[in-house]
């Protein structure tokens, strides 16, 4: 059996700002249909950028993860430079295999990871990277991040949950956008709905947004329709023309073709579209604004917009990661970035494993997963990491919580609908 929580195994409780994972049977059908792949014991290798431009984000993940491996009995930790490059990350993972390390938490970037999968693979050896690009994992691989995908995937099923079922997006054409627009298409079809229009702008363009906001709510269909049928009536330039055109003008124009609508903008370009929904008849409640959890920073200055009051997003409860903040602070005298929550978890993770032994598949891929400074995740043997994340509703005031983040995730299936 798998200890019910860290503290039956020699470590630290969960409410002292470390995570948890419960109880599995090592007979269940579950874990007898596992490969058991992965090394049984040896030192813990953290391959992160310790020299270059992401030398400081290193150091402090490094920090992050010591944090956890002080826990009583946990295995040593090999700490490695990648020097923030592909190159550097698949010689020092090559370096820590040698070594006998048999597991690797990191590296830190999706190419970094790329480059060391196939070396720690062909060695028995698993991996818990740092990325949040879901496109690199793999069986032995999980990117640990919290990609776009799982952010669409929740805050869809939650705008789906309240009736909300045909959906469209505006997005930059960048990387993030794209994979935001990826991740709509396939939860529209895993619910069961129709394809979503997706419109792509350039970032750095205001005439290219507009283009794509009026293109995609199909306003020369709607209201330039009805506002090209007010000026033929007032062209006739007479009475029966002019009561026409006064009545035209008080007819609705009709809603856009979608009632949830996906952007992945913020700052000023989320501000921007902002005052360009309205003009283009894009308004609440007949469509539900959701986006990333980035907005969780910017919730507040968004509800200064009318148009983005009631949007929601998913992203992680704050009240989560205290614990581990406070202890971080404690020790280092700074607040720690997100980020250094995924170094934190992934170190958690590697000492419960080497207490419940080793850093197998089975292990790893427990299908209660783990509960972590950001939530609950589950690593699932094809390495993707699903995640239960929180969905807010922006609110003057501040975010309102509409759904809390579960505490365990149920199978992944279709809901019924």
């Amino acid at each position: 059996m798998l200890c019910a929580c860290l503290t039956a195994c020699g470590v630290e409780a969960p409410n002292q700002f470390m995570p948890r994972i419960p109880g599995i049977n090592s007979t269940s059908a579950y874990e007898s249909s596992v490969p058991q792949f992965g090394r049984h014991s040896g030192p813990v290798a953290l391959l992160l950028p310790l020299s270059g431009p992401f030398a400081p984000v290193g150091r402090s993940m490094e920090q992050a993860a010591k944090l956890a491996f002080a826990a009583s009995g946990a295995p040593p930790l090999d700490v490695r430079n990648t020097q923030g490059t592909p190159e550097g990350a698949a010689a020092a993972a090559q370096a820590a295999i040698n070594a006998g390390d048999g597991l690797i938490l990191g590296p830190l970037t999706a190419s970094a990871a790329e480059a060391v999968g196939p070396i720690a693979h062909a060695a028995d050896v698993n991996v818990l990277a740092f990325s949040n690009d879901e496109d690199i994992a793999k069986p032995g691989l999980w990117p640990l991040g919290i990609s776009p995908g799982q952010q669409v995937r929740r805050v869809i099923a939650a705008a789906a949950a309240s009736g909300h079922t045909r959906t469209a997006a505006i997005l930059p054409s960048s990387p993030f956008g794209q994979l935001m627009g990826t991740a709509l298409q396939k939860e529209a079809k895993r619910l069961g709905e129709t394809a979503p229009q997706i419109g792509f702008y350039d970032p750095s363009s205001f005439s290219s947004l507009t283009r794509t906001v009026r293109a995609t709510t199909n306003f020369d269909a709607r209201g330039a329709g009805l506002e090209a049928r007010i000026r033929a009536a007032r062209d006739q330039d007479d009475e029966a023309g002019r009561l026409l055109a006064a009545k035209l003008a008080l007819e609705p124009i009709p809603p856009p073709p979608f009632d949830t609508l996906l952007l992945a903008a913020h700052g000023e370009t989320l501000a921007e579209i902002a005052t360009l929904l309205p003009y283009y008849d894009v308004d609440p409640p007949q469509v539900q604004i959701v986006g990333p959890m980035l907005w969780a920073r910017e919730a507040q200055a968004m509800a200064t917009h009318q148009a983005l009051v009631g949007a929601l997003y998913a992203a992680p409860p704050p009240a989560l990661r205290s614990a581990f903040v406070q202890k971080f602070e404690s020790v280092y005298g700074t607040k720690p970035p997100a980020i250094d929550d995924l170094a934190f978890d992934a170190a958690a993770i590697a000492v419960l494993a080497a207490h419940e032994g080793g850093y197998t598949m089975r292990v790893l891929t427990n299908p209660t997963g783990f509960f972590g400074t950001d939530g609950v995740l589950v690593l699932q043997p094809n390495g993707k990491v699903r995640r239960g994340l929180a969905v807010f509703r922006v609110k003057p005031g501040g975010p309102q919580l509409v759904a809390p983040a579960p505490h365990e995730l149920p199978p992944d299936i279709v809901p019924a609908r």
